[in-house]
């Protein structure tokens, strides 16, 4: 079965074959991927900052640049670079990511980024997206390799038995009146898993973009409700969209429970993502008891 990041390495091969202006850069992850042997595809070697100042003179030139790696490298390591090579001087570049919050806790700490999106957030002008099945990868990367703007996605071993439509805007997957759970990314099954298990009258929304939050799509949702009681469940930190869902409500009175990595725990040993994920409280358990108590409660 092919995984999101081979369907991201497929679709970034199939555009630098057929269009002259995709450029690929890396920092040794994922460099033997891509074609060597082209001059638009560039590795600079362990040197995260270089990779986007190098993505920032590809754009300048007129190029599309895709810039790759673990999350915490991609994002973290080089932010600075980020804000002022890409941001200030407002050019456009691809940013794909693989890792996510914790896929492979095998390698401990250095490896994981629960806060890429929240520090997405303190940059303006950039398109999120967080697909949850591979099949979304590749539409999603069409069109960011059509367009000239800022994009980040935020690929994951985690997924969800089926594709969704993926755009601008939510996916509403079932109806309900007590509430609205917005589910984000590889956290649909679990909380379809656990909405069905606590048998809860709820609207589940599904979005694999996360920005431009789609504030149309959740008021809505919460009109055709008894109660505005709102649920996110996003698989990096928790709280990340809550200013958002606070802005488009901000006119209703509402509820709101933010479901995420957990901001005050660090934890110290390796174990397995399902390990990490029962710590969040992100697995069906988890997601059930949550689920129970706010909308019952």
């Amino acid at each position: 079965m092919t995984t999101m990041r081979q369907a991201f390495v497929r679709t970034v091969n199939d555009g630098i074959a057929t269009d002259q202006r995709i450029a690929v850069v890396t920092a040794v992850i994922s460099s033997n991927e891509f074609p060597q042997e082209n001059e638009r595809v560039v590795d600079v070697g362990i040197r995260e900052q270089t990779m986007v100042g190098v993505a920032s003179g590809l754009a300048l030139a007129g190029l599309r640049p895709v810039v790759h790696s673990y999350a915490p490298f991609l994002v973290e390591r080089p932010y600075e670079q980020i804000k002022l090579d890409i941001g200030h001087q407002d050019v456009g570049a691809v940013f794909v990511s693989i890792g996510a919050s914790y896929d492979d806790p095998v390698w401990g700490r250095t490896h994981q980024s629960p806060g890429d999106v929240a520090l997405f957030d303190t940059l303006p002008g950039w398109t999120v997206h967080v697909p949850g099945h591979p099949d979304e990868v590749t539409p999603l990367l069409e069109q960011a390799l059509k367009d000239d703007d800022r994009v980040y996605m935020r690929l994951s071993l985690h997924e969800n038995t089926q594709a969704h439509p993926v755009g601008r805007g939510f996916t509403t997957l079932r109806h309900g009146k007590r509430g609205v759970v917005l589910a984000v990314g590889p956290m649909l099954d679990r909380v379809l898993k656990a909405v069905e298990s606590e048998n809860a009258d709820v609207t589940v929304l599904y979005a694999a973009t996360v920005r431009p939050f789609d504030s149309d799509g959740l008021r809505k949702a919460v009109r055709d409700t008894d109660h505005v009681d709102v649920m996110v469940v996003e698989p990096y930190l928790e709280g990340t969209s809550s200013h958002l869902v606070s802005e488009t409500l901000q006119h209703i009175p509402h509820r709101l429970r933010s479901i995420g990595v957990k901001r005050h725990a660090e934890l110290r040993n390796y174990g397995t993502a399902e390990d990490h994920d029962a710590a969040h409280d992100l697995d069906v358990v988890g997601l059930g008891s949550a689920v129970r108590s706010f909308f019952r409660g």
